[in-house]
Parts: C-alpha cells; sequence; structure tokens
C-alpha cells in the first residue's frame, strides 16, 4: 500500500521517513532502537524522492524505511550487539542482507535492541536496557488488565517482546518502520513476532546469506524478517534471497522472487499436528486456538492429521549442547585485540584477555561460553557434542518422514503462553526462560526448515498469541500462501496505541493505517 502511495505522489519518501523518524522520538520509551541514523536515513530518502521525479524506481522497495537488529553489521553506523564488547565499534562493511535493502532504495532508520549478542528469549539482557511490548501501552490491554494500583506514581505494568529480536518486533509493531530484520538461531524472530502481533518468518536455512551477521550458531543462525501482513514477508524474501559468493552455506540455485496468490481452495492440503507440541506448560488458552486453527483447516476441506515427531522432546537439551558449543568457539574472536572493548589491564596477555572478557560480556555470555567449553572438553566432545549431533539429524529426519508421508504443513503453537509482565519474566534466569521460550521454535532451526509465525488472536489478557507454520525445505512459496490464507480467516485486530505520556518522553498517538494516509 504504502509502495503504492509512493509511485502515485500521494506521499513522498521525505515526508515518510520523518513521519517515522518522529514516531521514533515520540515512542523512545519502549527502547527498541539502540541507534537511530536520522540523518543517514534523510539522505537516502531525499535520494529516493529524486529517483521517483526521474521515473527511476529502484523497486517496490525503494523509499519505504526500515529497521535491521544491532547484530547485523552497518557501514557508518555502530554495530553494538547490545553488548559493552562492541560498544562503539563501526563495521567497515555492510552485511549483504542490509546491502541487498539499500541497493534496493530501502531507507535504513536505525539499528534494534535485542539480548546481548542474541542470547535471550525476552530482549531484557542487553547493555542498553529492556524493550517495552507497545501492546503494554494498547487499549485492548489496558482495558482487559486490571492494574494493581490505582497510583499514579506506580509504573504499568509492561509486558516482554519476546526475543532476542525484541527490539525489531516493537519497531514494526509501534508502526515506526514497515519492516525489520532480525536474526533467528532458536526462535528470536518469530518469539518476538509473536509476542509483538506481527508476522515473523524464519527461512529455511540456506535461502538468505548470513554474510555479516554476527554469529552466534552458525549452523542454526538465518537472517529473519519482520512486517506487519504476511505479502509483505513474501516480499522481503523476494529481495534478499538467493546466492550470496561471501557466504558458503547459500544455496547456489537462483532464487526466484513470487507474488502470493489469494489462495481459495484448501482442499488439497494436508496440514499435519505434531502431538509432541502439546509441551508441558502449553496455557489452556493457546492449546485452545491451536484447536480453533485446526477445524479453520477441517471446516474449509483441508486434510488435518495428527502426525508424530518422536525426538522432539530431546531437541531443547540437544539444542543446548549444540548453541553453548558453537557460542563458545565464536566468541574466542572477541580477545581486546583487534576491534571492540580493550581491558586497561596490562600486566600480561593473558591478564588483558581475561579482563576484557570479565569487562565486556555480560553473565548470560560468559555462563554460555563456560558450558560450550565444557561440552568440548576432549573428555567429553564424544559424550555431548558428538552425541547431540546424533540425535539433531534423528530430530531433521522426523520432519522428512512426516513431509514425506504426504503433509505439507505442520501448524504448531508459537510460544507456551502470551507476553509475560517484565517483573515477572526476570525473577528466572535467562537459561531457565530460553530452555521454555524456545521449546516450540528451535526445532525447526535444526532440522533447517522454513517457519513463519502469524498473528491469530487476543488473549484474555489483550495481548497478541500467534500460532506457528513450519514448511518443507526450499518450499517458502507453499508456506507462505498457506499463511497468507489462515492470516485472512483470523483477521487479527489492528493495535490500538492510545496516547502515551511517560515522564519527559513525547505523545504517542496511533497511526490508523500502515500507510499513515
Amino acid at each position: 500500500q504504502v509502495s503504492a502511495a509512493l509511485k502515485e505522489g500521494h506521499v513522498t519518501p521525505t515526508e515518510l521517513c520523518q513521519r517515522c523518524l518522529s514516531l521514533i522520538k515520540s515512542t523512545k520509551f519502549l527502547n527498541a532502537y539502540i541507534t537511530v541514523a536520522e540523518e543517514t536515513a534523510l539522505k537516502q530518502a531525499e535520494a529516493s524522492e529524486e529517483r521517483y521525479k526521474r521515473g527511476q524506481r529502484l523497486g517496490v522497495l525503494d523509499g519505504i524505511p526500515v529497521a535491521v537488529k544491532d547484530n547485523f553489521n552497518t557501514a557508518g553506523i555502530e554495530t553494538t550487539c547490545a553488548s559493552n564488547m562492541l560498544r562503539g565499534y563501526i563495521s567497515p562493511y555492510n552485511a549483504t542482507v542490509v546491502q541487498k535493502l539499500l541497493d534496493q532504495g530501502a531507507v535504513l532508520l536505525g539499528k534494534t535492541n535485542l539480548d546481548e549478542f542474541a542470547m535471550g528469549s525476552g530482549s531484557t539482557d542487553g547493555v542498553f536496557g529492556p524493550v517495552r511490548n507497545p501492546w503494554s501501552y494498547s487499549r485492548q490491554y489496558k482495558e482487559k488488565s486490571v492494574p494493581k494500583s490505582h497510583s499514579k506514581d506506580k509504573e504499568p505494568d509492561w509486558v516482554i517482546t519476546g526475543g532476542s529480536s525484541g527490539g525489531s518486533a516493537a519497531a514494526v509493531s509501534s508502526f515506526t518502520c514497515f519492516a525489520a530484520l532480525g536474526s533467528d538461531t532458536g526462535g528470536s524472530t518469530r518469539n518476538p513476532a509473536a509476542h509483538c502481533g506481527v508476522v515473523g518468518l524464519k527461512p529455511t536455512y540456506g535461502l538468505i546469506s548470513r554474510h555479516g551477521l554476527i554469529p552466534l550458531v552458525n549452523s542454526m543462525d538465518v537472517p529473519g524478517i519482520l512486517t506487519r501482513c504476511v505479502d509483505d514477508a513474501a516480499l522481503m524474501l523476494g529481495s534478499l534471497a538467493g546466492h550470496d559468493p561471501k557466504d558458503s552455506t547459500t544455496i547456489q540455485d537462483k532464487f526466484k522472487p513470487f507474488e502470493l496468490p489469494n489462495l481459495t481452495d484448501v482442499s488439497k492440503l494436508s496440514i499435519g499436528i505434531p502431538k509432541e507440541y502439546h509441551a508441558p506448560g502449553l496455557s489452556s488458552e493457546i492449546l485452545s486456538l491451536w484447536s480453533k486453527a485446526a477445524d479453520l483447516f477441517r471446516n474449509a476441506g483441508a486434510k488435518v492429521v495428527e502426525v508424530s515427531l518422536p525426538h522432539t522432546r530431546y531437541s531443547i537439551v540437544c539444542y543446548h549442547v549444540l548453541c553453548t558449543a558453537e557460542v563458545a568457539s565464536n566468541m574466542a574472536r572477541f580477545d581486546g585485540l583487534e576491534y571492540g572493548h580493550r581491558s586497561d589491564v596490562n600486566k600480561s596477555t593473558e591478564s588483558m584477555y581475561a579482563a576484557t572478557r570479565r569487562e565486556g560480556f555480560n553473565d548470560v555470555v560468559r555462563g554460555r561460553i563456560l558450558s560450550g567449553n565444557y561440552f568440548l572438553l576432549k573428555q567429553n566432545y564424544e559424550k555431548y557434542f558428538i552425541k547431540a549431533q546424533k540425535v539433531r539429524r534423528l530430530i531433521a529426519n522426523d520432519f522428512v518422514k512426516v513431509f514425506r508421508s504426504g503433509v505439507d504443513v505442520l501448524l504448531t503453537p508459537t510460544t507456551l503462553s502470551d507476553a509475560a509482565p517484565y517483573m515477572e519474566f526476570i525473577k528466572e534466569d535467562n537459561r531457565t526462560r530460553s530452555a521454555q521460550d524456545d521449546i516450540l521454535t528451535q526445532a525447526a532451526n535444526m532440522a533447517g526448515l522454513p517457519a513463519i509465525t502469524v498473528p491469530t488472536a487476543l488473549s484474555e489478557r489483550g495481548l497478541p498469541v500467534g500460532l506457528q507454520f513450519i514448511g518443507r525445505s526450499f518450499q517458502e512459496q507453499q508456506l507462505l500462501t498457506v499463511a497468507k490464507w489462515f492470516e485472512k480467516q483470523v483477521q487479527f485486530p489492528v493495535i490500538q496505541l492510545e496516547e502515551v505520556k511517560r515522564h519527559d518522553h513525547g505523545v504517542f498517538q496511533h497511526q490508523k493505517s500502515s500507510s499513515f494516509s
């Protein structure tokens, strides 16, 4: 819609960019952005405007404001990973996905907040503070949640965004940008998308280049896409997918961007419901929603079958071993010598290394490094790392068998419940929370499969709940077509953000439409 408005001259790229920048300022309390590149964004918008005047637009994304998670390298704009280790670091190059967006004329507004080095499921553990869920300030949530205290001095019970791409999800949800990049290692795009009422797509491993994404777990990391509807996710995917000579794990085949058809007949579809996803801790509300979604497909003529993925119950433990092992290896590069933080301790090289890493990393990152190095010790390597790799293969084979049986797409919950209040969320440590919150999402990363979460309904507390679709490898078109049909059926409500006054921050007014008309 907004791309058409730009093309027809109803709005200019500069006006659109200024509107988004103004919204970023007035929603600063959400803490969605770490860096706002106002000057750069306005220059990009002006260049886009010139192209429109000459009739030389670069494509659908020309002039569209986007945001990028702060673990993608951006030339000339600070990349911090929300860590003291990289505070002040400015990359000399752009990540491939960032470059592709810029090449197509997108306007980069800034870098979004996250858990430190993307390790977490709440976007609460970064050095720049937690991200607040825009739905905490929505009319829907305020009407349903009973205030615990009527005192004006008390903070409202705001809820988390999920993580680790919480800043990107909050940015899209609060209308400050039209699309955002996240990263997805165990659910880090889908989890916050579900909690913030937006679409979160994790493409097939190898479909989008990881070059310039600061690695967490190389064998599972995928750049993720956050948008307000499935069509937008397909459009972004078409702009980003394809082979990259700088990333040997990307597919060699040429990727053809696609437009999603309006599916009217679902009778030829087979939807799988994995019984193992009825996980401990799954709220009755989400279980009920999952059943209703299955009925929706059944009543429309689709074949809905219960399937089994027997090794799912081992996947979170297996994921923890593999994740921490690769983290330990990846974090070794941050030693204070070439870039990033460097400690003043200079008794010896060894002591400088130790002090740098102690000062630069938070407890969560250090804990994962310790765990990973333990699993990689000579006496533990076979017992933990090799065994986890074998279990990973069994988990991937479970999916292969299910898809070979004729199932087209799997339908599962994305999260165990709706977003938790911040004060409740931080009662448990990061590792416990991540194990709980990744349980329904990380198996898709282990198997390298595409998955998308679609906002489905509001919970009893007036907060978004999403359901997840998992597709066959490289069958994004089929997956997104099914997701679009589902999105159309459920008619998820638009967030109604009331005017919010908080301390000395500006006023945030709800935008009635995504095109700011």
